[in-house]
This record gives C-alpha cells, sequence and structure tokens, in this order.
C-alpha cells in the first residue's frame, strides 16, 4: 500500500517509516505535522494516512487533520495513533467516519503483522478500535450496575469484540463458535439493548452500539 504519515516525533515516526518499509509497503511521505500531510495529499496518490492525535497543528492536530482529509480526499484510510486509550479520541473519530478508519495504541503497532492486520482492514473500508477502549466500554455492564447489565457473559464478551470492529467470523474465531451462534447472540444484544442492528454492516453496528454506550455515559472523557 502507499502511505503517508504525520507525527511531530521523530523517533516514533522514523521507526515507523522502517516498520512500513520491512512490511513492503511504500511510505510516500513522513511529516512532522497535518498541514504537510494535506498538502502531500493534494498531490500524491495515498492509499492509507497515519496520523498522530496529539501532533500540530494544535494540541489534537491529528483528528483536525483526519477530518479534513476526509472531507477533500474520501477514498483515503485514516489510522489515528496515540499514546492513551481515550473515549474522547473515539467519540472524536467516530464523528469523522465510520469506514476505512482505525485508533490504535502506538505500541500496539510496533509488529508488522498486527501493522499489517490493521491496515488491511482499513483497506478493506473497516472500522478498527483498540481492543482495551472496546474492554473499557463494558466494563461498567460486567460489574452488573450499568446499561449493559442486562446482557449475558457470552453477548458482553460479543460486544466487546463488536466494539472492536470485528465482524461475526471474527468473533466466532476468537471465540470457538459456530458464526450461527454468533449471529444469535447479536441479534439478542441488539434487543435487548433496544438498538436495531444490520448483521451484514459491521461497521454500523458498531457505531449504534458506541453511540448507545456514549449516551449512557460509559467510559468517560479525556484524563
Amino acid at each position: 500500500m502507499r502511505v503517508a504519515i504525520a507525527d511531530d516525533g521523530t523517533l516514533f515516526r522514523e521507526g515507523l517509516v522502517l516498520l512500513l518499509g520491512a512490511a513492503d509497503h511504500e511510505v510516500v511521505a513522513a511529516h512532522s505535522d497535518g498541514e504537510a500531510l494535506l498538502a502531500t495529499l493534494g498531490t500524491e496518490p495515498v492509499d492509507i494516512a497515519l496520523l498522530d492525535i496529539r501532533m500540530p497543528p494544535g494540541e489534537e492536530g491529528g483528528l483536525t487533520t483526519a477530518a479534513l482529509i476526509r472531507e477533500r480526499h474520501p477514498e483515503v484510510g485514516l489510522l489515528l495513533l496515540s499514546h492513551y486509550s481515550e473515549t474522547h479520541y473515539l467519540r472524536r473519530m467516530l464523528a469523522i467516519g465510520t469506514e476505512g478508519i482505525g485508533y490504535r495504541l502506538k505500541e500496539r503497532i510496533a509488529g508488522v503483522q498486527m501493522l499489517n492486520d490493521t491496515l488491511e482492514r482499513i483497506a478493506a473500508r473497516e472500522i478498527v478500535i483498540e481492543p482495551v477502549l472496546a474492554g473499557r466500554l463494558v466494563e461498567t455492564g460486567e460489574r452488573g450496575d450499568g446499561p449493559l447489565s442486562v446482557l449475558a457473559p457470552r453477548e458482553l464478551e460479543v460486544l466487546r469484540l463488536m466494539a472492536e470492529g470485528r465482524a461475526n467470523s471474527a468473533i466466532a474465531r476468537e471465540l470457538f463458535v459456530s458464526v450461527k451462534a454468533v449471529e444469535k447472540h447479536v441479534a439478542s444484544l441488539f434487543v435487548k439493548l433496544g438498538i436495531p442492528g444490520d448483521a451484514t454492516v459491521h461497521h454500523r453496528r458498531v457505531l449504534a452500539v458506541l453511540t448507545y454506550l456514549h449516551s449512557q455515559g460509559v467510559g468517560g472523557g479525556p484524563r
């Protein structure tokens, strides 16, 4: 894939260039701010843009730049990177879009396999969400004192994997059950949460679930 990078951390940016090269991706450009990245996208074809959330311009310049990229170049996939797993950032990302977009912790993409998996899913127009954040979103329900307390333990497991952007087949592999069993759990949890779902478009159901959780105050804001 043709990839462009924007990260104001020199060591991480250079390390990412090397990692992408080792994974046989072409790094079109590597910048320290969002404005330079936007300029590159105006002249060079790029499949996916990797952006540090906390970089110039502004305190959260990566999110600002990502919104502009989605507006001007909707075909470009977006991977937002951070040292922090924040529901505040997730909300901002979901406002930008739910197709071909992802939010990963920087340490989680330090290996070729994880990086490739993330990029391939974004290129396939999926949504990718950091697992630790998805786990935090269902934590209240697991304690039995929140809006997710109506879900059975297996339904909570399915919801956690759904919140990562996983399709039914991937959830089935993770939980060692059949796809039909997953479909039943998905249908059941949507009924219990009062959310209409489309089992054939998983990123839409992820958006619906997360929107519901946010409206109930699950997860919290930036620390």
